[in-house]
């Protein structure tokens, strides 16, 4: 039975003790609570629900104001929700659930905290309480921080998607990442383009830089190879120094018009290579396709691939095209 459920019960009685003992444990709680009327004017406010928030039980009783304590703009809580009867229809807070039979209701989300000057994922749970008659009488509100819980969760699914050293996306995330583009390539009908980016010489630099000077050198270059990308683009680290960029719905000419951008600010950068006469340099394979159902994109990867292949044997320094598009 949870702490929400208890104080509903205690509520609902018909005895004044009870109700008093009520009013007397919700103020006790460790667990921040609040209590709104119909009116959706505050009840009750604990002393828990006045650490969470920063807000003082005497600012706020008696006011409708308790939403400024939980958002920057006006919207309602769960409480609120409950009380209005509209908690099926509104969609504005997140994982909304609870059987429509009863009106107990809960939800987690991201909360701005205004007073205390940080955002907070709080978990809540409010239930109806009802007098000797039936009738609504007022709803209680309890609340959880599971902010270091969220924090703990985002942290490792950016572990399962992310590279370590540079902060692009990993392998794993590529793969995944082309197939989906690749299937809305396919219902589309709409191209889809590769560049894959890798730096020149890299093996010397790391062997006259050292490991450090090496990984500074992958970081720099990731950086500027993510300047150039729009919102829907990818860029990942491949593996080693290989990186991969997924262009949707980009033609061959302009998957080119972005690789020559990616290798320009590369060479800008003057990443110092003490190994040859000139900075660090990047050699760049594109390919384009729609997807069709014969094919696949592993075959956009080999293409791109052996593109990159000829931009090396080549000399170094620049971008190379499908064969087919270069005779």
């Amino acid at each position: 039975m949870t702490s929400t459920t208890t104080i509903q019960r205690l509520m609902d009685s018909s005895g004044a003790a009870d109700r008093a003992f009520a009013h007397q444990l919700m103020e006790t709680l460790a667990i921040p609570v609040f209590v709104l009327d119909t009116s959706s004017r505050v009840m009750l406010w604990n002393r828990a629900c006045e650490r969470l928030t920063g807000v003082p039980a005497r600012d706020i009783l008696g006011t409708r104001d308790h939403w400024r304590s939980f958002f920057e703009d006006r919207r309602p809580t769960l409480a609120d929700l409950l009380i209005e009867e509209r908690a099926a229809a509104d969609g504005r807070i997140p994982t909304l659930h609870g059987p429509a039979d009863d009106q107990h209701l809960t939800a987690e989300s991201w909360c701005d905290m205004p007073r205390v000057g940080r955002r907070r994922y709080l978990a809540a749970d409010a239930s109806p309480i009802y007098d000797e008659r039936g009738r609504l009488a007022a709803v209680v509100e309890t609340l959880r921080d599971l902010t270091d819980e969220k924090l703990a969760q985002i942290a490792l699914e950016q572990l399962a998607t992310r590279d370590g050293l540079t902060g692009l996306a990993n392998r794993r995330c590529f793969d995944d990442t082309l197939h989906a583009e690749w299937a809305r390539s396919l219902r589309q009908r709409q191209p889809l383009s590769l560049l894959m980016v890798d730096v020149d010489n890299f093996k010397a630099y790391n062997d006259a830089n050292g490991h450090l000077g090496g990984d500074e050198c992958l970081k720099r270059i990731a950086t500027a190879v993510a300047s150039e990308m729009r919102a829907n683009d990818l860029v990942a680290r491949y593996g080693g120094e290989e990186f991969a960029v997924i262009l949707p719905n980009q033609s061959l000419k302009g998957a080119a018009s972005v690789a020559e951008r990616i290798r320009t600010r590369v060479e800008q950068l003057q990443v110092p290579n003490r190994q040859a006469a000139r900075h660090g340099t990047v050699s760049i394979g594109a390919a384009t396709a729609i997807a069709a159902p014969d094919n696949s994109a592993s075959e956009l990867v080999a293409i791109a691939d052996a593109a990159l292949y000829r931009a090396k044997h080549m000399g170094r320094n620049r971008i190379s095209l499908p064969l087919s598009e270069t005779a």
